[in-house]
């Protein structure tokens, strides 16, 4: 999508209102005041940045209990010229709401997204041991749900502040079992430069190992801790070709900007044969990454430095 200078930009995310998209979205500077658009689905959203309906999505990618959100990591593993350029956190709080009227000893049918019945269903088999779960597309759409009276629905797993959006009633809070959830979103956009090194960022990328062999990970790793660079995250996802073929999906700390992990990425470029590059980004959390003296970048320029002076012959190496 092309913009004049004063154009709106667009951000896609999941909707409806209320869901912790928008919240992470929110969070934002940049897309206060632009327009949002809510869409039904991760694919809808990547798929508006892909067409230039909408110049960035927020989607979800990892949640502190559950682990990856596969359907994004695969997304972006086989959906091409699309780059992260930034994540955010947003805790996971959730409430248990009904329709006006109705009492905790009624609820027998409870809607909730997948995700947010996990992270409820031990507190739900305590309250009501013969409940019953209906799926839900988002933690938002299953308090709308009770209103479509043909779904049976009793109760809906939400969001706090729910009651802002729909006319329901709070039956019960805090019933998450992990009070420190915390789920991770990222805001994709069309490939674009990257930016600048803030000293606290990450980058990430998925890799194919080239062979299926006894050590064919372990040389992987190696591109980045002979490095110094630490990895924050590593997941396998399979292929799908055929069995026993996976992709890993990898969150690593530092900027490709960074001497040693602009060295770990051209060593792992070396070594597999597929490589995506995702982005690299500010941390969220900010945290600034711990490099030792070995590792940082005036000691890559050092190296460099003397194999140029080896090379043009100058005496003992000295660049």
């Amino acid at each position: 999508m092309s913009h004049a200078a004063d154009a709106p930009r667009r951000y896609s995310y999941l909707g409806p209102a209320g869901t912790f998209t928008e919240a992470a979205l929110k969070q934002v500077p940049e897309a206060a005041g632009q327009e949002w658009r809510p869409v039904e689905n991760l694919g809808e959203a990547l798929n508006d940045v892909v067409s230039g309906a909408s110049d960035a999505a927020m989607i979800a990618i990892e949640n502190s209990i559950d682990g990856g959100v596969t359907v994004a990591q695969d997304a972006l593993a086989t959906i091409p010229g699309l780059r992260i350029i930034g994540e955010y956190l947003v805790p996971v709080r959730f409430v248990l709401v009904a329709r006006p009227g109705t009492a905790l000893e009624d609820v027998n049918v409870v809607s909730g997204h997948p995700v947010a019945y996990a992270q409820c269903r031990a507190w739900l088999d305590e309250a009501r041991p013969a409940h019953r779960h209906l799926l839900a597309t988002s933690n938002v759409q299953a308090a709308a749900d009770l209103f479509d009276t043909a779904k049976g629905i009793d109760a809906a797993i939400a969001p706090p502040g729910i009651e802002d959006h729909y006319d329901v009633e709070v039956l019960a809070e805090g019933i998450a079992e992990n009070p420190d959830a915390v789920t991770r979103f990222v805001l994709v956009s069309r490939s674009q430069p990257v930016g600048e090194p803030t000293g606290a960022d990450k980058t990430s990328l998925i890799v194919e190992l080239p062979q299926d062999r006894a050590g064919a990970l372990l040389d992987l790793l190696e591109q980045f801790s002979t490095r110094g660079v630490n990895l924050l995250l590593i997941a396998s996802r399979p292929i799908g070709d055929r069995m026993g073929r996976y992709r890993f999906v990898i969150d690593a700390e530092g900027h490709v900007k960074d001497e040693r992990v602009a060295d770990a990425l051209l060593g792992v470029k070396r070594f597999s044969p597929n490589v995506i590059f995702l982005g690299s980004y500010p941390r969220a959390d900010r945290v600034a990454a711990t490099v030792r003296d070995l590792h940082d970048d005036d000691t890559f320029r050092d190296a460099r430095d003397w194999l140029h002076g080896v090379i043009e012959g100058t005496p003992d190496g000295d660049a």
